[in-house]
């Protein structure tokens, strides 16, 4: 776990690959209980440690991420999201050459009992815009900003579209064993107390 800023109000980590981000049916360590340990170890802290979980990102997937140390601020970081105030961007790297810029509007259904989701009529708006940095032996790698946060939304409107992630198990095409090339890179928002915009990136290692 690499810590990219705390302060007393709020603190911005970069999750890895493969890792929950909170207990899941696995009992594998999940995110929220390395923090917490790491907030009470480094802080002496008796009993429990608030830390209040605003977002996630899928399970395989990694990047930034921000969490709350106090409760205003898991409130107003929740209140930024609500409103579409927080930033969030991704890089991929695809199968198949896409275009330039794109801006990808789907109705997403989830089926609650596979925990998958897909195009289907009577689902939820869903937009995501992706801009292309490079085109490589049938793969693209693209920036993606997205509007609206449905769940696994970059995973299956991008499939859907003709162009799967690589490594992604549930919605590409690639074998077991390839790690998923999706990465949240950046977070930009107003701090939930400070009057600053705070900004953080972190860059993936594809490979």
């Amino acid at each position: 776990m690499k810590i990219l800023y705390e302060d007393n109000h709020i603190i911005v980590v970069v999750k890895d690959y493969n890792i929950p981000v909170q207990e899941d049916s696995s009992k594998d360590i999940d995110l929220l209980t390395m923090i917490k340990s790491y907030l009470k170890e480094k802080y002496n802290k008796p009993g429990n440690v608030y830390l209040g979980l605003v977002h996630r990102l899928d399970r395989p997937v990694g990047g930034v991420m921000v969490f709350a140390k106090t409760s205003k601020a898991a409130s107003r970081l929740s209140n930024l999201i609500r409103e579409k105030k927080i930033e969030k961007r991704y890089m991929a790297l695809v199968h198949n050459h896409v275009m330039e810029h794109e801006v990808l509007i789907d109705k997403l259904y989830k089926d609650e009992k596979t925990n998958t989701s897909y195009v289907r009529e009577d689902g939820k708006e869903s937009i995501l815009e992706y801009n292309l940095i490079e085109y490589r032996n049938n793969f693209s790698l693209i920036d993606i900003n997205l509007l609206t946060g449905r769940h696994h939304q970059i995973r299956v409107q991008l499939s859907h579209h003709g162009y799967p992630i690589y490594g992604d198990q549930k919605y590409g095409i690639d074998k077991e064993g390839i790690q998923i090339h999706l990465w949240a890179y950046k977070l930009k928002f107003k701090h939930p107390v400070k009057d600053e915009i705070m900004e953080f990136k972190y860059y993936p290692n594809f490979k």
